[in-house]
């Protein structure tokens, strides 16, 4: 009984924790590549820039994970469970995808640094 309670209170603050520690990486990230934005006079074909802001929304991403998982001890009825799995679902997906092209980006950047030090 008195551990179901802590864990109950216990959860939900660090459930809020892990959310803010991942609303924190993307807020950094994005302020980071508006600065460098805006130092390049808009200059959008900054591949390793892009891999940089994939990498830190990917990591967020891990954080808010975390948090839903946690949250599934403190779940109490099936359509809460319902929405949790879906939410959770399309974060790891979200997630995948965001895997999935910082890899091919990073794949192309090295392709062109070989090429260029080839020639």
């Amino acid at each position: 009984m008195y551990i179901e309670w802590f864990l109950d209170r216990a959860i939900i603050h660090i459930v809020g924790l892990l959310n803010l520690i991942g609303v924190l990486i993307i807020t950094l990230a994005s302020i980071k590549v508006i600065i460098s934005l805006i130092r390049s006079r808009f200059n959008f074909k900054q591949e390793g820039k892009k891999i940089e802001f994939a990498q830190a929304l990917s990591l967020a991403l891990e954080f808010k994970l975390a948090a839903e998982i946690l949250m599934t001890v403190v779940i109490r009825t099936l359509d809460e469970f319902i929405i949790l799995a879906g939410v959770t679902l399309l974060r790891i997906i979200i997630g995948i995808v965001i895997h999935w092209e910082s890899e091919a980006k990073e794949k192309k950047q090295l392709a062109e640094t070989n090429t260029k030090a080839s020639k």
